[in-house]
């Protein structure tokens, strides 16, 4: 983690104003209903030695398939280069939970890892009489033996579920942690926010693909930017929702990612209730993104307190231009009326 700089100044632009915040996060890992938390996955080695795995877990560019993948090469000691993967279809694995909670990979990496381990099981003897020979060699000899090549894994999460009659038992299987500083600078005069830097640690036990899981860091922190800071439905008085489509309704872009955006991992850390020795990312980072609507928040404090403006404020997510520039208590806002009863107001109307 590179350090924050220290000592923010804000005497030196008239309509400028910075603040910083940070946020921790604490995740919990499960599925909330005990009977989701299983998972199938079904390996065929075929007597080349390529291996096909299909699991009941969607990948949707979570990089889900890579690390099964990856478990897979690894527990049947092969280059990932020869396991691919069959479509998700519930003909090969059937009753999947969704791909959801964060947990996939927890759940069929650990169904992956035991049909492999089934296989190399029944492979065994012949590794003892080849120990030289190649993975492919060795599968070729058990297909002439008439060794079955396929396994089913099934793994359902011990020691999990919670009764909410009795208010006891286990509802997650462990928790992922996270925190982040971020360094905003709002302008006074149009609402306008700039994100100057930002700064992520997560633990995700030894990462199965720091890679891969960096890039979800950065994901999930910028969407919820857009949750925080941009996106906003707004809704006639009839119910109808307004802005339905890109003409209005605003999610993150290019120009929304922080300045300077350094996400780390944290080293040296395990858990022992998941596979490898990981831990899920997806959706646990996505609270990290309120850092920066507290620096927001911090940096229009300084603005109001400049303006003489010391009275308690509440500012409401999503922090947009518009309620940036309400918040800030100047002399442009301080006169203006509410329309709906003709009171003067900060807040003349709800954003």
């Amino acid at each position: 983690m590179i350090p924050v700089k220290k000592g923010l100044k804000n005497g030196k632009n008239q309509w400028k104003r910075r603040g910083i915040a940070r946020m921790p996060t604490k995740f919990g890992i499960a599925f909330g209903v005990k009977f989701l938390n299983q998972a199938g996955a079904l390996v065929h080695v075929y007597k080349d030695g390529t291996v096909l795995i299909t699991h009941g877990g969607v990948e949707m560019g979570q990089g889900l398939h890579t690390k099964m993948a990856q478990i897979a090469a690894d527990a049947l000691g092969i280059p990932p280069s020869q396991v691919h993967h069959a479509e998700t279809n519930t003909r090969y694995v059937a009753n999947s939970s969704p791909t959801a909670a964060s947990v996939s990979s927890d759940i069929y990496g650990m169904a992956v890892l035991q049909a492999c381990q089934s296989i190399m099981q029944r492979l065994s003897p012949i590794r003892d009489q080849m120990p030289s020979s190649s993975f492919a060699d060795i599968v070729k000899r058990a297909y002439l033996e008439r060794i079955d090549l396929s396994a089913h894994g099934f793994y359902a999460t011990p020691n999990i579920g919670f009764d909410w009659n009795t208010q006891s038992g286990r509802l997650y299987n462990y928790f992922t942690y996270g925190v982040s500083c971020s360094e905003v600078e709002i302008d006074i005069l149009t609402g306008d926010h700039q994100i100057l830097r930002s700064d992520l640690l997560m633990d995700l036990g030894r990462s199965l693909n720091p890679l891969i899981d960096i890039g979800q860091i950065e994901g999930a922190f910028v969407q919820g930017l857009g949750l925080f800071t941009i996106e906003q439905p707004l809704y006639l008085n009839s119910g109808m929702l307004l802005n339905t489509g890109p003409g209005g309704y605003k999610i993150p872009t290019a120009a929304d990612i922080p300045r300077e955006f350094n996400v780390s991992l944290l080293e040296n850390s395990g858990n022992s209730r998941a596979i490898y020795s990981s831990k899920a990312v997806g959706e646990p980072p996505l609270f990290l993104a309120a850092s920066v609507f507290f620096a927001i928040h911090d940096a229009l404090t300084v603005a109001r307190r400049e303006n003489k403006v010391k009275d308690v404020f509440v500012l409401h997510s999503p922090a947009s231009a518009e309620r940036i520039r309400l918040a800030c208590g100047d002399r442009f806002v301080e006169g203006m009326v509410d329309p709906r009863d003709g009171k003067q107001k900060l807040w003349c109307f709800e954003v």
